[in-house]
């Protein structure tokens, strides 16, 4: 087995292709998610398809709940050699209508439940002087303005702070911190008409992406799978885009 893995947001698009990315690599995967049913699913086909996962239900938001968590999948797994902090909500808010607490809503999961993960885990792997830990920032908080998401465009720039800050604070005990800035991923979040392009216009951003296609959840999966392994051995501090040569070929 290549070790434990947790990741966060896992019942559903980027989180689930990247928890049955490592099932599949020989991971045990830990799938949580506040999607209790989503979730089970996921780690149900894992274990299906020959592979070791469980369902642990989280929310990201709760201090105490994370600390639990962590602790709980240590003491029955000897340790987590694996992170991947997924968990993320995107809500169209205009910022005439975005209230403190539509503010908070979003920067508690998509930055401080990043934070909050990382934390409570880098003392066992620091402690075992190994670990990776693979954040999920967005093109949004790298290089794009997002109209009416100030929010998470704010809050997934703060992963690539975090992920930069704790990069270096962690890499003399042997744990590196790495990200992934997806661009337009084919996910349930892409393809609202509420929050964001909506189907008919995800389809419309292929024309403009070079690579002439919006990204699958398994394109993000498998960076994210090759961060958290040996191959990236000497990669620390990183956010790779991964958007089919958006942001080159725009700028």
């Amino acid at each position: 087995m290549s070790g434990v893995v947790v990741i966060t947001g896992a019942g559903i698009g980027i989180g689930r292709a990247t928890a049955k990315a490592f099932g599949k690599a020989g991971y045990r995967v830990i799938v949580t998610d506040v999607l209790e049913k989503e979730g089970g699913e996921v780690a149900v086909d894992i274990v299906k398809s020959g592979g070791f996962a469980e369902f642990r239900k989280l929310d990201v938001r709760s201090t105490a709940d994370v600390d639990a968590l962590v602790a709980s999948v240590e003491k029955a797994h000897g340790g987590i050699d694996v992170v991947v902090a997924n968990a993320g909500i995107a809500r169209k808010t205009p910022l005439a209508t975005l209230t403190d607490e539509k503010w908070d809503e979003t920067v508690e999961v998509d930055l401080n439940g990043v934070f909050r993960i990382v934390r409570a885990a880098a003392a066992g792997m620091r402690r075992r002087k190994n670990g990776a830990v693979v954040c999920t920032s967005s093109i949004m908080g790298v290089a794009y303005g997002w109209d009416e998401h100030v929010h998470y465009s704010a809050a997934k720039a703060g992963v690539v702070g975090l992920i930069r800050g704790l990069a270096v604070e962690l890499a003399k005990d042997g744990v590196r911190v790495n990200g992934v800035a997806p661009g337009y991923i084919r996910t349930a979040q892409l393809l609202s008409e509420e929050h964001s392009l909506g189907a008919a216009g995800a389809e419309q951003a292929g024309a403009f992406i070079p690579m002439g296609r919006i990204g699958e959840p398994e394109d993000i999966a498998d960076v994210i799978l090759f961060l958290a392994s040996n191959a990236a051995r000497y990669m620390t501090g990183q956010v790779v885009v991964v958007d089919g040569g958006l942001l080159v070929g725009r700028y």
